[in-house]
């Protein structure tokens, strides 16, 4: 009955907007720094692009971006999935709701070729697209293919993003969820912008796949050195 109970449209719906409020305390009592400096200004100029961000890490990445850019959130269609799409719509992003897998069946169960062809067609229409590189439900910090493929396939880059705070509680979970604290520092940390070439035959894929699994591990780091912390 709880089990139940726990996937009620009602009581999505309240966690998802007290995930929102939760989230827009964390961001308006730490003091952010965003690197590189001016990054917005230069990213500007190559919109729309994919943003990549590692799953258990992505809950303050909405606050990564200006509001003046048009952006959607891939999410997948699961109970943690709602709350975080509601949450996700209370900053005024657009949702995809599909998700990756690791086979066909995996992939055809989540909705991701539905989710591929809605966010190619997106990202011409101007569109930015968030999504985690990684696939649930681990190894986690692996990037799938499936970001790569997009970039391929669409011809637009993909920017790793990562999104630090100094004081956090870090949950045991297969992505090392981080949940954000207030009152303290935080900061914004962004990769090189990633391109995959249209005529990239799929076997030449995997050199791009560790260029977004290293870039996104960078500025992971780097996120959490510009808090004071070495454990991102």
């Amino acid at each position: 009955m709880i089990k139940r109970l726990g996937r009620h449209p009602w009581v999505l719906a309240s966690v998802g907007s007290l995930m929102a409020a939760w989230l827009k305390l964390v961001y308006h009592t730490n003091r952010f720094v965003i690197e590189p400096e001016g990054v917005h200004d230069e990213t500007e100029k190559q919109l729309p692009v994919i943003v990549a961000m590692w799953h258990g890490q992505h809950f303050m990445v909405p606050f990564a971006k200006p509001q003046h850019w048009p952006a959607k959130v891939m999410i997948s269609r699961s109970a943690d999935g709602e709350v975080n799409a509601i949450a996700a719509s209370k900053f005024g992003l657009g949702l995809i709701r599909a998700s990756g897998g690791r086979n066909a069946r995996q992939i055809k169960k989540r909705g991701g070729m539905r989710g591929f062809i809605e966010a190619v067609r997106s990202l011409k229409d101007g569109y930015s697209i968030a999504m985690t590189a990684d696939v649930p439900k681990g190894p986690s910090r692996k990037a799938g293919e499936g970001i790569v493929q997009l970039a391929k396939h669409s011809g637009r880059p993909i920017l790793p993003v990562a999104v630090a705070t100094s004081r956090s509680i870090e949950l045991d979970s297969w992505d090392k969820a981080s949940i954000n604290l207030p009152f303290g520092r935080g900061s914004i940390a962004v990769g090189d912008l990633i391109w995959v070439p249209a005529e990239t035959e799929d076997d030449a894929l995997e050199a791009f796949r560790l260029d977004v699994e290293n870039g996104l591990n960078a500025a992971t780091r780097r996120a959490y050195e510009l808090v004071g912390r070495s454990d991102g």
